[in-house]
């Protein structure tokens, strides 16, 4: 049990981690954004390349923070009915949820996979004026999905715990 235990708190650390580092993207989104609010209106002299690259930015922010999201249960839900289970039974609806997460996470996996190898293989790029390569954005989609399913996994033998009547803090 101590090696189950030991492989959520890695993986949980791992995504906080993963989190954390992609929250920056935040801050360069509205730098970005906001130089082009002020060359677009003040200057008369729109960019190019800003909001292109505040999308290429909020992807990789977006899928990368998910699986840490998903441990914290930061997510939007309705839990009018799931509140006032009993904590085994929450454990049993939670082991249900988190498959089904794991079954879409393997599917995301096995279709965006090939896409991201394409991508990296053609080098390619958004065909915009700009024309920044997108391949790395591409690459993170599986890479995201991989780290959620590890995270679904996790959350799975956690509600386990929670099944047993065990209190397991991560």
């Amino acid at each position: 049990m101590d090696v189950l235990l030991g492989y959520c708190r890695f993986i949980t650390a791992l995504n906080r981690w993963v989190a954390t580092l992609v929250s920056a993207f935040v801050f360069i989104m509205v730098a970005v954004i906001s130089y082009e609010v002020v060359s677009r209106y003040f200057f008369n002299a729109p960019t190019t390349w800003a909001m292109e690259l505040a999308t290429l930015l909020f992807g990789p922010y977006f899928l990368l923070a998910g699986p840490y999201l998903l441990h914290t249960a930061g997510h939007v839900n309705v839990d009018i009915l799931y509140r006032k289970l009993p904590y085994r039974w929450a454990g049993f609806v939670d082991c249900i949820t988190y498959s089904l997460i794991v079954v879409v996470t393997l599917v995301f996996i096995d279709q965006s996979l090939p896409v991201a190898l394409n991508a990296f293989k053609s080098g390619e790029t958004s065909f915009t004026s700009w024309n920044p390569p997108i391949w790395p954005v591409k690459a993170l989609i599986p890479v995201a999905f991989f780290l959620l399913l590890l995270q679904a996994l996790a959350e799975i033998i956690l509600a386990v715990q929670r099944i047993q009547g065990q209190k397991v803090e991560v």
